[in-house]
């Protein structure tokens, strides 16, 4: 279905010549057949959506990386070309969790593992992208589980 999204988007936007979708998907479906080859090295056929998913998170958090030191280097240019592709990258992610979910989420995962120390974060973590890949931010959540886990 990802894949079919992408492929339509890229033909849709050639169409109309949005040549910053175009950039945008296409970098989307470099990095996916990456994570195909890889794939393939682990005996799978192709990169399951929760791979894609992962790698467009990854590819958004590098975007906002550089939009803040493009914005500190006085280039907003280019940081409104980051945030641009962001907004593209976006349109294949589900809708991303607001911080009180995020925050009832870990609380449930913390409840559920037994969790009662920071010893116990990577447990907490690994529970929490096995089943929410895609839909949260992984940094907030962090943040939040550490909080949780250290008594704040």
């Amino acid at each position: 279905m990802l894949r079919d999204d992408l492929q339509k988007t890229l033909k849709e936007s050639m169409l109309n010549k949005d040549t910053q979708t175009v950039s945008a998907v296409r970098l989307i479906i470099a990095g996916m057949k990456e994570k195909d080859v890889e794939a393939r090295g682990k005996g799978l056929e192709k990169a399951s959506d929760e791979d894609l998913m992962a790698m467009m998170q990854n590819m958004i958090k590098q975007r906002n990386d550089s939009i803040k030191m493009y914005v500190d280097g006085n280039r907003q240019d280019l940081a409104d070309k980051e945030l641009s592709e962001i907004k593209v990258i976006e349109r294949f992610l589900p809708k991303q969790m607001s911080d009180a979910e995020i925050e009832d989420v870990v609380k449930a995962i913390i409840a559920s593992t037994g969790a009662a120390s920071m010893k116990d974060m990577g447990k907490v973590m690994g529970a929490l992208k096995a089943q929410y890949v895609g839909k949260l931010d992984f940094g907030k959540a962090n943040i939040v589980v550490k909080n949780c886990l250290s008594g704040n």
